[in-house]
């Protein structure tokens, strides 16, 4: 989606929003002047972005912050160790979190994008 965003994160939001809804479609549209500002330093892949707001076009996500994006994640047992979660705060995106539910799989943005690709 694009070449500022390290391409794990650029990935994921490719992965996670979906072209097909406007709301996402207004998002994504916001990516390329996305940039990451800090991440999560526990290895999940979790990351916090900057964004000049003059640049880019309001999302209709309403005030706030939202989950303006969420997908569950399955491995390739089908089990669903946790799901990535996509957030905007008063339309802007401004962060994906990576979240884990099981003791027993890691769960990081390099595994969320290796579950995330549709099968070959």
């Amino acid at each position: 989606m694009t070449d500022s965003l390290p391409k794990d994160v650029a990935d994921v939001l490719d992965l996670v929003l979906n072209p097909d809804e406007p709301i996402h479609v207004a998002l994504r549209r916001q990516v390329p002047h996305l940039r990451v500002k800090s991440r999560c330093e526990c290895g999940c892949g979790t990351a916090y972005f900057d964004l000049d707001a003059g640049t880019v076009e309001l999302a209709p996500t309403g005030p706030g912050t939202v989950v303006a994006a969420e997908t569950q994640l399955f491995t390739e047992t089908g089990e669903c160790p946790g799901e990535v979660l996509v957030f905007a705060q008063g339309g802007y995106l401004s962060w994906l979190e990576v979240c884990s539910w099981s003791d027993d799989v890691e769960v990081n943005l390099a595994a969320a994008r290796r579950w995330l690709q549709p099968p070959s």
